[in-house]
């Protein structure tokens, strides 16, 4: 905790529509939020504009992805800049479901941190280990190599959010306890320390994103290292108000 904000995100994936989304953002506006908390929703990238046009401004939006360059030949790809120029203070790079489903490695995300800091958006970096990982007792080893990827090209870590996602939690409906959570984010803590420096490692946030519920955040956000959560079908849902108000 130490001073670090609490910090909570919402994944939107690919899911929703334009009154899907009022009907999200309508409760958002509408309910008591913590203003200790800072609040980021990342829906798809054609709906950015329109989301951060009706939403309260006390919650920021960020791209669920961005590539490593400003613009050029690249089908499909949006870059740091028009996720800027559309509204986003943010962008989640490094997902597990971009790494296993759609091939990214460990450079390309690194190289597109690096990129996206440059740009001016704070990155929320994600890593995460898979089942047969953590059951060969590999997390560390895992989780690890990816942070270590992203540490060697970012010169700046103030506007990073280190996302512990692993990767057998996520809509699986399986959460790590708050004890094995709260054992990763303190490795990772204790590798920042070590690799970069301390005073990177006590004010960097280390969030945890892992089928995190309305009725299991309150024991996360109560762990020493957890600093708040990604968050990814739950944030559709009512009970994403009770996440962000898991620390008040």
């Amino acid at each position: 905790m130490a001073g670090r904000k609490f910090f909570v995100g919402g994944n939107w994936k690919m899911n929703g529509n334009k009154s899907e989304i009022q009907s999200i953002v309508n409760s958002l506006n509408a309910a008591p939020l913590n203003d200790q908390t800072d609040i980021v929703v990342s829906p798809p990238a054609v709906y950015l504009e329109y989301t951060r046009g009706i939403i309260s401004p006390k919650i920021r939006t960020a791209g669920q992805n961005s590539y490593k360059v400003a613009k050029g030949a690249f089908t499909g790809d949006v870059s740091p800049q028009m996720l800027i120029d559309v509204g986003a203070d943010w962008v989640i790079l490094g997902h597990s479901e971009r790494r296993n489903l759609f091939g990214e490695n460990d450079q390309l995300i690194a190289e597109k941190t690096a990129f996206a800091l440059e740009s001016g958006l704070g990155v929320i970096a994600c890593i995460g280990e898979k089942l047969e990982e953590r059951e060969a007792g590999r997390t560390e080893e895992v989780v690890f190599q990816q942070l270590a990827a992203i540490a060697a090209k970012v010169s700046s870590w103030d506007k990073v959010v280190v996302a512990y996602e692993p990767v057998w939690a996520i809509g699986t409906g399986k959460t790590a306890t708050p004890q094995q959570a709260q054992e990763v984010h303190a490795q990772l803590r204790n590798w920042l320390k070590e690799k970069v420096s301390e005073s990177v490692a006590s004010s960097t946030r280390i969030i945890y994103g892992g089928s995190v519920t309305g009725g299991t955040c309150k024991e996360l956000a109560n762990e020493a290292d957890i600093d708040g959560f990604l968050v990814g079908g739950a944030s559709l849902k009512p009970e994403f108000i009770d996440i962000i108000n898991a620390r008040s």
